[in-house]
């Protein structure tokens, strides 16, 4: 007569650590799949959004103004231009673009501002002629600029100079974004994030993700402090090529 012989507990014990392991094994890489997956669905947001930025000059003879990041999803001129504004959120009701990046915050916007006041008005140098069909002119130069910095000794470089306009994306920490319901997340740790969150700035970083380090000082070393920004420029040479193209500059 045979007998059929159950597991131990022992024996139970150690199947169940296993597939605790393989469990654990599989959703680590899930987590980094998620995380590769929102950077590459923001990073196609922001192209679009680029173009749609350009779009609105090509139509309008300016860039657009920001929109206020305060104001709450549904509420009234949520994602519209605030004029004269020129550090804020992307106005992506205007432009009819994506509101938020792939961790659900909304994107920040700077805009010069000869760019983007009305036609007509400053140019920042003497054209000759004057266009009338544009807020800014072909000797027109922005007041922003972006740089990155060197890996080893922290040094900052320029990637872009003059510049019209910048977006940023503040990754998946999230830090100095504004949510869809008007909430200011709390500014980050390092100077970079930092400067990338502040309203009014002029100055601006890009460069590849770092992990949180303590202690850590962006511009000295002994190691940069983390960073997850995503960094979108609009540079005057290519703005211009458009508008000529549009017939709206000489």
């Amino acid at each position: 007569m045979s007998k059929n012989k159950g597991f131990s507990l022992i024996e139970l014990a150690v199947a169940l650590a296993i597939i605790a392991l393989l469990i654990a094994g599989a959703l680590l890489p899930l987590s980094t799949q998620l995380d590769v997956r929102n950077r590459a669905d923001t990073q196609r947001s922001m192209d679009s959004i680029r173009e749609a930025i350009m779009g609105f000059a090509q139509a309008n003879g300016q860039l657009p103004c920001t929109a206020k990041g305060t104001i709450a999803a549904g509420g009234a001129n949520a994602g519209q231009e605030a004029y004269p504004s020129t550090s804020g959120v992307v106005p992506w009701a205007a432009l009819g673009v994506p509101e938020t990046d792939g961790w659900g915050r909304r994107f920040s916007y700077w805009v010069s501002p000869i760019y983007s006041d009305a036609v007509g008005t400053t140019f920042g140098c003497t054209p000759v002629p004057a266009p009338t069909q544009s807020s800014f002119a072909l000797c027109s130069q922005g007041a922003l600029t972006v740089n990155t910095r060197n890996e080893n000794t922290h040094v900052a470089t320029a990637l872009g100079s003059l510049l019209p306009a910048v977006i940023i994306s503040h990754g998946k920490n999230g830090g100095g974004a504004y949510t869809p319901s008007g909430a200011l997340l709390p500014a980050p740790a390092g100077a970079d994030e930092i400067a990338n969150a502040t309203l009014g700035a002029t100055t601006f970083y890009s460069r590849p993700p770092t992990q949180a380090a303590s202690p850590c000082n962006d511009g000295a070393g002994p190691a940069f402090c983390e960073f997850d920004d995503i960094v979108v420029m609009i540079t005057s040479n290519a703005l211009i090529a458009r508008m000529v193209a549009a017939g709206k500059l000489p």
